[in-house]
């Protein structure tokens, strides 16, 4: 299935052009790929460097990608709206604001004059200002508690399953 990333005008921001489905449940859908071809909005095209397993929310407003380098689960979040998934790929709108998790659990917060910009251009309301600000908030609280899916065994449980598939 290809994932599609969108902004909240309703323009593609970004494809990934494959991945895997892992697992399907009542509240999460886990995919993963490996080198993958990533298509930006302006065309522009490159290939992810590492294997990922990718956790996408029916019910929360954030999407995680943890990524399995050399040094350790890397976990990239993004604040974006709850998924769909139709005949085409799965969906869902990226809501600028980015946490970047390094191994020791250290998280940086990153892209937030882009979320400030996006917000006053494409007219964030103010309802879905505050969804942004809780689901930032949740999204900290499970880092620091290593919540689902900052479980490090779990991500390689769910790689090891998506080599078992793809071997």
């Amino acid at each position: 299935m290809q994932i599609h990333s969108y902004k909240h005008n309703g323009v593609i921001h970004r494809i990934w052009d494959h991945a895997v489905v892992l697992d399907d449940t009542q509240d999460y859908v886990v995919v993963a790929n490996e080198k993958t071809r990533v298509i930006e909005s302006n065309g522009k095209s490159w290939y992810t460097k590492e294997p990922a397993v990718c956790f996408f929310f029916k019910h929360q407003w954030f999407n995680i990608i943890s990524m399995i380098k050399p040094d350790g689960i890397h976990y990239y979040c993004n604040i974006g709206s709850p998924y769909t998934i139709d005949d085409e790929a799965l969906k869902y709108i990226d809501y600028d604001l980015d946490i970047k998790v390094f191994p020791d659990r250290e998280f940086k917060v990153l892209d937030k004059f882009e979320y400030q910009r996006n917000a006053a251009s494409m007219g964030y309301s103010d309802e879905l200002k505050r969804i942004i600000k809780y689901e930032m908030a949740q999204l900290k609280r499970d880092i620091k508690t290593n919540a689902f899916p900052f479980v490090d065994q779990t991500v390689l449980e769910y790689w090891q399953r998506f080599l078992s598939q793809s071997g």
